[in-house]
């Protein structure tokens, strides 16, 4: 059993592929190195560099695969507001390239690689499956658009198929491989650290306990591993929902990170404080339920030990 991995030199990419082979599961994986870095691939896996809009290169990945998890796409939601055409062909045009080589192919199984930017600014206090997406960005907007497109090829071409809508994705599994998205709480913190300078809040006066905002932050092994087991239930034929969140269902303040990265990390600092960022939502917590009794979901650390691994992997030289 062989799967393709698009983006597999990405940060969450490595670590899917990287939860696969420690399954005993085979992989190929495709990356054009736009944000991944080859370093991050595991000796001996087989690599194609490429964009998935190269029809060629992604029907040459394909042989021999039962399935793929797609992963590859354009990732920042904020910067998709400025470059929509960009967030539209990356994360849209390039996915029907890859239905269409699928098709071809007669692969007929895809994990996909959602968002919990497809919902928006929630108003329910606990987001689930069943809370109304309203993306308030292209990169939300394409997500679920992704989403759109597996459930109307599935209608014309034998197609399984589940959507894994992740929410902030931390840590690491693996030493070798970081964060290194200049956007992410985590990594911002990391590297302000590691150059002695002082991390910021931005925005203390939330209707939250600490005032700070409150978001659902998940270990980016437990997420691997949430793949592989969507992968063997599809290959299995067994049933699956069309969507799964993969939330703690608790929550995490901006506060609590920074306490626990003075604890990790052993340096005392204070962190400055600014006002809130426009758009950004007091409170983000995704139940995880479903995933749970279908995937065998759970998250499995502590925000200290999030913080650890993100720390111990993270470049300080």
């Amino acid at each position: 059993m062989t799967w393709l991995v698009t983006g597999g030199a990405g940060y969450i990419g490595a670590h899917v592929v990287r939860a696969f082979l420690a399954d005993g599961m085979d992989v190929v994986v495709i990356d054009d190195l736009s944000s991944g870095k080859a370093e991050f691939l595991p000796a001996g896996v087989p690599f194609v560099q490429a964009n998935l809009l190269d029809g060629a290169a992604v029907r040459e990945a394909l042989d021999g695969v039962s399935g793929v998890v797609h992963l590859a796409g354009f990732k920042y939601a904020g910067v998709s507001v400025d470059r929509p055409l960009h967030t539209y062909t990356q994360n849209v045009t390039a996915m029907v390239s890859l239905l269409e080589a699928m098709a071809e192919k007669e692969v007929r199984n895809i994990v996909f690689s959602s968002s919990a930017g497809v919902y928006g600014t929630p108003e329910d206090e606990v987001v689930t499956e069943q809370t109304q997406p309203d993306p308030q960005s292209p990169y939300g907007e394409s997500k679920l658009v992704g989403e759109w497109l597996l459930r109307d090829q599935a209608k014309a071409v034998e197609l399984r198929h589940t959507s894994l809508r992740y929410f902030n994705v931390v840590g690491s599994g693996d030493p070798s491989v970081y964060d290194a998205s200049p956007y992410n709480l985590f990594p911002i913190v990391c590297d302000l650290l590691a150059q002695g300078k002082t991390p910021q809040i931005y925005g203390t006066d939330h209707p939250t306990p600490d005032g700070t905002s409150v978001k659902d932050y998940v270990h980016v092994a437990d997420l691997a591993r949430a793949h592989v087991a969507a992968a063997r239930a599809l290959e299995a034929g067994k049933p699956l929902e069309r969507v799964y969140n993969l939330g703690s269902g608790t929550g995490t303040s901006v506060r609590q990170i920074m306490d626990a990265a003075r604890r990790v990390t052993g340096i005392d600092f204070t962190p400055s404080e600014g006002p809130r960022r426009p758009g950004d939502p007091s409170r983000v917590v995704a139940a995880g339920d479903l995933a749970a009794r279908d995937l065998e979901w759970k998250n499995s650390y502590t925000v200290d030990d999030m913080f650890a691994t993100a720390w111990e992997a993270w470049p300080k030289g």
